[in-house]
């Protein structure tokens, strides 16, 4: 292996560790959201049902970030760039 192979090979992997931290930012939204979910809860235990529906449907919009961070890690790592 020639020193630029070596260099192409470590900004792939360089590039994988940071399209998984793509998913620090959701993680954190998805928490405040469960919490916020839980205040709204104590506050109109009535409305429980539509509660977790809203709180669920946007975890699941905030996470589809993560796991295309997710992807193209995994595409970085397994597909070799050089062949």
């Amino acid at each position: 292996m020639e020193f630029n192979e070596y260099f192409v090979l470590g900004c792939s992997a360089l590039g994988a560790a940071l399209a998984v931290f793509t998913a620090f930012g959701p993680s954190l939204g998805q928490g405040q959201a469960a919490g916020m979910a839980a205040q709204a809860v104590s506050r109109n235990p009535g409305a429980v049902g539509d509660i977790r529906t809203t709180m669920l449907l946007g975890q699941a919009f905030s996470e589809t970030g993560g796991l295309y961070g997710l992807v193209v890690a995994i595409l970085l790592l397994i597909v070799k760039p050089l062949t």
